[in-house]
Order: structure tokens, then sequence, then C-alpha cells
């Protein structure tokens, strides 16, 4: 039995929530997400709750591989509820001298120590905002924001010397002590 998947999903009242061949689309104030489900889940919405569970005509080898989905599905379907109310964002701080970005359009660019500018361009439904050396992405799609924060943390991970790079905000990252000046202790 699943933990997650067993739970109900409440749905808002400025939510629109249809379900039809194995099709979930969410509805909000803040867009429409579609999720294609697995055919061995079913999903049922009664007034304002949506219940997940596996479907009862499965065999004991199949269900047994269709548990992950269960809870998997379930989850899905709440951060798409989530999404088209709240919204998501993820928060990366810069950090290093020289070290800034900018949006211009529909591309983030980012000065990092390279050569050359790194220029990202934002999938569609994602926003950045940059304040200060805090790079904000937000959107309605979990999944897309927190693939594209990454992508602009892979950039110019935090090198753990001096703490310079791109990071999450309260990420904590080890520093590591440098090298020790040599002739101290005489040697023979």
């Amino acid at each position: 039995m699943s933990r997650i998947g067993k739970q109900p999903i409440e749905v808002p009242l400025n939510v629109d929530v249809s379900l039809e061949d194995h099709v979930a689309k969410v509805k909000g104030p803040r867009g429409e997400l579609v999720y294609e489900m697995h055919p061995d889940v079913s999903v049922v919405k009664e007034e304002s709750v949506i219940q997940v569970s596996l479907r009862e005509d499965l065999s004991k080898k199949r269900a047994f591989l269709a548990k992950g989905l269960w809870g998997l599905t379930r989850t899905l379907l709440a951060n798409m509820i989530q999404g088209v109310t709240e919204g998501y964002e993820k928060r990366l701080e810069i950090e290093g001298t020289g070290y800034r970005a900018a949006v211009e359009g529909d591309v983030i660019n980012l000065s990092l120590g390279f050569s050359h500018p790194v220029k990202a361009k934002m999938p569609e439904g994602i926003t950045c905002v940059v304040e200060k050396n805090t790079v904000i992405v937000s959107g309605i799609n979990k999944q897309q924001v927190g693939e594209f924060a990454a992508k602009i943390r892979r950039y110019r991970p935090v090198e753990p010397y001096k703490g310079k790079g791109v990071r999450y905000v309260g990420e904590v990252v080890r520093r590591k002590e440098g090298k020790k000046a040599a002739g101290a202790s005489g040697g023979a």
C-alpha cells in the first residue's frame, strides 16, 4: 500500500481538473498543465477531492511493478494543482568578483568568469528575474523550474576554496583550506 498514493488531493475552488482517457488537465489562475498518466493507475474525482489508486484487474506481478507509479502519479497531480495556484520558484546566488546576470527578453546573460558571456534561453513558461546577485527562476511546472535552475547552476558550480560560483540560496558549501606555506619547520 502506497503511503503517499492513498492520500487524497484537495482541489481548490479556483482550479478546474478534467480527467479523460488517462490524461489529466489542470487549469488554474496561473495557467494550464497537462499530464498523461500510466494506464495501470486509476484516478477518480469526486466533488473537490481526487483519489489515486491502482487498477483492480492487475495481475500480482504487474501490480507490484505499478506500485511506484501510484505515489508518483499522486505527487505529480498535487504538484500540478499547486503550480497553477501558487507557482514554483528557485533562487540562485551568484558569488564572485565580476560575476553577474542580466535578463534580455527570453535569454538570461551570465558573466561567470569565462572569456565569453554564457547565454541561456528560457523555456516557455519560465521567467527569470535578477535582483543584485540573486537570480529568481519561476514558473508553474515544478520540473521545468528545477531543471532550468540546475542548468544555470551547472555553468559554474561553487568551488570549495573561495566559494565563487552559482549556488542555491541557503545551500551550504564545505570550504577547504588552501595550501600552507613551506619552510616553517626548517627541514633536515
